[in-house]
C-alpha cells in the first residue's frame, strides 16, 4: 500500500473514532496540494470534516488544486466570511482561475476589498481566457529599466521583498523593458548576485530568450516549457509590450491536467468527474457512451448475421471470429494512439501524411504477413481444413490493414469535424475493424468453403 493510500485510511479512520488529535496531526503532515487529493478521495460528509480541520492558508491551497465539481462543493457549504480569508490569500491569477465558481456576492465583496494595485492585475488576467498564456500568467512581472545599474536592481529587490514581505514565486530572472513596457530582454538573478553592482543593466541582459504570446493556448505554453526547458517566461501582446509572467509551477498544473482530462475522456468522462458524485447523475453520464458502445456492437452483429446461413454450417467460423476482430482492433488502437498523439502535438500535417501512411501500412504489411501465415497454419491444425487455413489467414491480413487505415483516417476525419479524437477515436474504430473483420472472413467463407 502506498504512503498516500496509507494516509487516506489513517484519516478516515480518525473520522470514524471522532479522533480530533490524530486527524489534525494527520492533516498537518501533508501539503495543500495532498490534502487536495485527500479530500476527492472522501465522502461528501467526510470531506467537510476534513475542511474544517484546515487553516486559512491551506485552505486557499485546497481550494486552487481540488477539481472544479468538488471545489464547488466547498464553496457551497463554507460561510462567505471564512471563504474570503481564504481568498484573499491567493495570486491574482490564482483568483481567476476559479473565480467562475465563486457566487456573484463573494466575488464583489472581493474585488471591493482589493487595494488598485492587486485589482488592476486581477482585471488584467480575468481578460484572458483560463486556457490560454494570458490566462496563466502572473501579471506581476517584476520588470526593470535597462538603463539602470545592478545596485539599484538590488536596491529595488529589496524594496519590492520589504513591500510584498516576499519575493515573487519561482523568481529567477528579471523582465527587461523600455520607457514604453517593451521587452527588452532578461536578466537572470544569477548575474545579479555575482557581477560588479557599477554595470548597467543593457550590458548584461540576455537578448535571445522565449516570449510567450498572450493568446497562445496553453498547450502551446506547456510545449515551450518542455521544448526550451525554461523556468519562467515573459508574456507578451502583440507589439511586444510585457503582460506577465508565466512559470514551471503553473505548467506542471497545465500537463496534469492535461493527463487528467485525456484520461477521462479516453474512457467517455467529464474531465471534472467526481469519485464521488451523485449516483443518478453519475449514471446517466456513463449511459451515454454505453449506448453509443451498444449501438456500434449492434451494428457488428448485423454484419454477422448476414452470414447465419455460413455458421450454421461450419462451428469453426464462430471460434475463430473473435481472433479476426481482436487483431485488427490491436492493430488499428496502436496507429490510432501516434495519430492522435501526433495531432495533439501538431505533428501531423499535409507534408508528412503520405509518409505516415506509407510508414504504418510498411510495418502491418509486414507483421500480417507474419501472422497470416502463423494463424492460418494453426487453424488448418486445430479443424484439418487447409481452405479454412486460407481464410482465416487472408481475413486476417486484410482486418490488420483496414485496422492501420482506420487508425490514421478516423482521428484525422474526427479532428475535422471538431470532435476530440481521444474520445470517440476507439468506439469508431472498434466498430470499423470489427465490421471489416467480420464481413472479410465470413465473406471469404462463404465464396471458398
Amino acid at each position: 500500500m502506498s504512503q498516500v493510500n496509507l494516509r487516506i485510511d489513517q484519516i478516515h479512520e480518525a473520522i470514524e473514532r471522532q479522533d480530533d488529535v490524530t486527524l489534525n496531526n494527520l492533516i498537518s503532515e501533508v501539503s495543500a496540494s495532498e490534502t487536495a487529493r485527500l479530500i476527492e478521495a472522501s465522502t461528501p460528509e467526510n470531506r467537510m470534516v476534513i475542511w474544517g480541520c484546515l487553516d486559512v492558508q491551506k485552505r486557499a491551497g485546497v481550494l486552487k488544486s481540488v477539481h472544479g465539481k468538488v471545489r464547488q462543493y466547498l464553496i457551497d457549504n463554507t460561510p462567505q466570511n471564512a471563504l474570503l480569508d481564504s481568498l484573499f490569500l491567493l495570486q491574482p491569477d490564482e483568483l481567476a482561475d476559479i473565480d467562475d465558481d465563486l457566487p456573484a456576492t463573494v466575488i464583489n465583496a472581493m474585488i471591493a476589498a482589493m487595494d488598485e494595485l492587486r485589482k488592476a492585475r486581477y482585471n488584467r488576467v480575468k481578460h484572458y481566457p483560463n486556457n490560454t498564456a494570458g490566462g496563466l500568467m502572473d501579471a506581476d512581472a517584476t520588470a526593470v529599466r535597462a538603463d539602470v545599474s545592478i545596485l539599484s536592481v538590488l536596491r529595488y529587490l529589496r524594496i519590492l521583498r520589504k513591500k510584498e514581505d516576499e519575493m515573487p514565486r519561482q523568481l529567477d530572472s528579471l523582465m527587461v523593458v523600455d520607457r514604453t513596457n517593451k521587452l527588452l530582454g532578461v536578466l537572470p538573478l544569477s548575474e545579479i548576485v555575482s557581477l560588479p553592482t557599477d554595470i548597467l543593466v543593457a550590458d548584461i541582459l540576455e537578448q535571445n530568450f522565449q516570449a510567450i504570446p498572450v493568446d497562445a493556448s496553453q498547450e502551446h505554453v506547456a510545449r515551450i516549457f518542455q521544448d526550451c526547458d525554461l523556468l519562467s517566461a515573459p508574456v507578451v501582446d502583440h507589439n511586444y509590450r510585457l503582460l506577465g509572467r508565466i512559470t514551471i509551477d503553473d505548467v506542471v498544473d497545465v500537463i496534469q491536467q492535461q493527463a487528467d482530462n485525456k484520461m477521462m475522456r479516453s474512457a467517455g468522462l467529464d474531465t471534472n468527474t467526481d469519485m464521488f458524485s451523485p449516483i443518478i447523475s453519475s449514471a446517466y453520464k456513463r449511459g451515454y457512451w454505453l449506448g453509443i458502445n451498444l449501438i456500434t456492437a449492434f451494428l457488428a452483429a448485423w454484419v454477422i448475421g448476414l452470414f447465419e446461413a455460413v455458421i450454421e454450417q461450419l462451428i469453426a467460423l464462430a471460434v475463430l471470429m473473435p481472433v479476426v476482430a481482436s487483431m485488427g482492433g490491436v492493430a488499428g488502437s496502436q496507429t490510432l494512439t501516434i495519430v492522435t498523439r501526433g495531432i495533439a502535438l501538431n505533428q501531423i500535417g499535409r507534408k508528412n501524411l503520405a509518409q505516415l501512411i506509407f510508414h504504418e501500412a510498411s510495418v502491418v504489411f509486414l507483421n500480417g504477413l507474419v501472422w497470416a501465415v502463423a494463424v492460418a497454419v494453426i487453424a488448418f491444425y486445430w479443424f484439418g481444413d487447409p481452405i479454412l487455413g486460407m481464410v482465416f489467414g487472408v481475413a486476417l491480413l486484410i482486418v490488420l490493414i483496414t485496422g492501420v487505415i482506420g487508425g490514421i483516417f478516423i482521428p484525422l476525419v474526427l479532428q475535422r469535424m471538431s470532435i476530440d479524437p481521444a474520445v470517440a477515436g476507439s468506439v469508431v474504430l472498434t466498430t470499423f475493424t470489427d465490421a471489416i473483420g467480420f464481413f472479410s472472413f465470413l465473406g471469404l467463407a462463404a465464396i471458398f468453403i
